[in-house]
């Protein structure tokens, strides 16, 4: 049974596709179909290659995200089987959304086949968001203070604005690595009690969230043409913003919220060249692994309810 918090996420997701899809259609009611399979014709095989290993690299960062979790909780379960929950769980939530089908229930499936308490899959559940969470952060402020001027083809702002909020958002990262050397104690979260990282876990932490988000935004890059393309760093910043609005949208996929901040972020572009691209990030990033996650899902039920059976009949 669906909680009040879990209509309402829903609702909000379902307001924000609507919304996105109605300015969408304003931007490209005068696009031809034809106009759109060309510039994917333009896409070259190298560049789908390109686009194809960035797709990798970043749903291998993905797995170290619970790896790393799994190691702070000093438990040991092969990178085989975390990968394939990791991959599972981030290509459902991903396209789905996390306010119908929580990747929570994934992970909690897999993990406590392995032994894993409900707390201790909460406490991984957290410090995985947590691992994302910096990443954003730390690369949105590397962005800003190197291209300020890439949060002004999102919103009205100055420069020096841009690189004040960038340094804002490396401040906090230094925050968080600050309390993590001088505290001992656990934090506690509500009702979760997460022991306080290693120096050495977080350097991981900063490590793999950051290239997740980059192998991500290289899927577009590689996907424009190389003609006014404004520049991987650009492309990335409008990227790290337009992948917080649809999370934050529970948009499913972020369907239309991330076409439409592209669009308006990328008017030296082409329409037809932005949304070529982004079909080649929503094929490899999402579409592909939502396919392949749902036979790993089945794979496993049945895996599950054939050793239920064989447990059954030794009784």
């Amino acid at each position: 049974m669906m909680k009040r918090s879990d209509v309402a996420w829903t609702l909000v997701g379902l307001a924000a596709v609507l919304l996105s899809s109605y300015l969408l259609y304003h931007e490209v009611r005068n696009l031809s179909l034809a106009e759109l399979t060309e510039s994917l014709e333009a896409i070259g095989t190298g560049d789908w290659l390109l686009a194809g290993l960035a797709t990798l690299g970043a749903y291998v960062a993905l797995a170290w995200y619970d790896r790393i979790a799994m190691n702070h909780l000093g438990k040991h379960i092969s990178w085989w089987f975390i990968t394939l929950c990791s991959f599972t769980t981030y290509a459902l939530a991903h396209n789905i959304g996390a306010s119908v089908f929580s990747g929570a229930v994934v992970r909690y499936r897999a993990y406590r086949s392995k032994g894993l308490t409900p707390h201790e899959i909460g406490v991984l559940i957290v410090f995985c968001s947590l691992t994302f969470v910096l990443g954003t952060v730390l690369l949105a402020g590397v962005v800003l203070l190197t291209k300020p001027t890439v949060l002004s083809r999102v919103i009205e702002i100055d420069p020096w604005l841009g690189r004040g909020l960038g340094a804002a958002l490396l401040m906090l990262v230094a925050l968080y690595v600050g309390m993590a050397w001088r505290r001992r104690a656990p934090w506690r979260l509500g009702k979760w009690s997460i022991e306080c990282p290693k120096l050495a876990t977080i350097a991981r932490q900063l490590a793999a969230g950051p290239l997740e988000l980059a192998c991500a935004a290289a899927i577009i890059y590689f996907a424009l043409p190389n003609e006014n393309n404004p520049g991987y760093l650009i492309v990335l910043g409008v990227f790290l913003a337009s992948f917080s609005l649809a999370l934050l949208s529970h948009a499913p996929g972020g369907l239309g919220v991330l076409e439409v901040t592209f669009l308006a972020a990328m008017p030296e572009l082409k329409t037809a060249d932005v949304l070529a691209a982004l079909i080649v990030f929503r094929a490899l990033y999402l579409l592909l692994p939502f396919a392949l996650a749902i036979l790993v899902v089945l794979g496993f039920e049945a895996g599950q309810w054939s050793l239920g059976r064989r447990r059954a009949r030794s009784r």
